[in-house]
């Protein structure tokens, strides 16, 4: 019984980190002043599918769905229940992060765009790290990753960073948001996730202990 009840503890923090991580995703996008390397992608998935700004969600639906079909047959032993977690609210996350903006802001300006993507980058960083701390599985982007560390036989840090510069272009090309955000999150998201998520690791162990 107890372990049940920590899984379902788990689950709740995971569905947490994705709603987090959802809303920043989105409101970083809506901002207009670039998107970090994996909102890019999204956002050019969304400008092809010609998909409005409120519909970012739905693109990377589509997008993470295609990597799961991918994963299950290239490397299968990184889907798990957490992607699925991952996955199955997530669209909808950003979808009502995208609403939640539009709502709220109908006039735009430069002191408004860069509240919105700060608060976007700590929605996002802080998600992903809670993600990460409660261990539950893998994200599709996560676990492409795994499956290309595995195959060229590089460490996983200098993987990322050649997929995230990968993922810009790719991004770019479709018609995705460049700018100022997609550098300053490539350069600063390892370590504020990786802070943020050693801070939730220990208070998780504290908490189980």
């Amino acid at each position: 019984m107890k372990d049940t009840k920590i899984n379902i503890k788990k689950m709740l923090l995971a569905l947490s980190g994705i709603f987090l991580i959802g809303i920043g995703v989105a409101l970083n996008s809506c901002a207009q002043l670039g998107n970090d390397p994996i909102g890019i992608v999204y956002d050019g998935v969304r400008n092809i599918a010609k998909l409005n700004s409120e519909q970012l969600g739905t693109a990377s639906n589509l997008v993470n769905y295609g990597l799961i079909m991918l994963l299950i047959f290239t490397g299968r032993r990184y889907v798990n229940i957490g992607t699925l977690i991952y996955i199955l609210p997530y669209g909808f996350f950003v979808n009502l992060g995208a609403r939640l903006y539009h709502s709220i802001f109908t006039v735009s300006s430069i002191p408004l765009q860069w509240m919105t993507v700060v608060t976007g980058c700590l929605l996002l960083y802080t998600g992903v790290a809670i993600f990460i701390a409660v261990d539950i599985g893998l994200d599709p982007f996560t676990g492409v990753v795994m499956v290309i560390r595995d195959k060229i036989k590089w460490d996983y840090k200098k993987t990322k960073v050649i997929f995230d510069v990968i993922m810009v272009v790719i991004g770019t090309a479709l018609g995705g948001k460049l700018g100022i955000i997609t550098f300053a999150t490539a350069l600063t998201a390892g370590p504020m996730i990786q802070f943020i998520s050693n801070r939730f690791k220990v208070l998780i162990a504290e908490r189980n202990g």
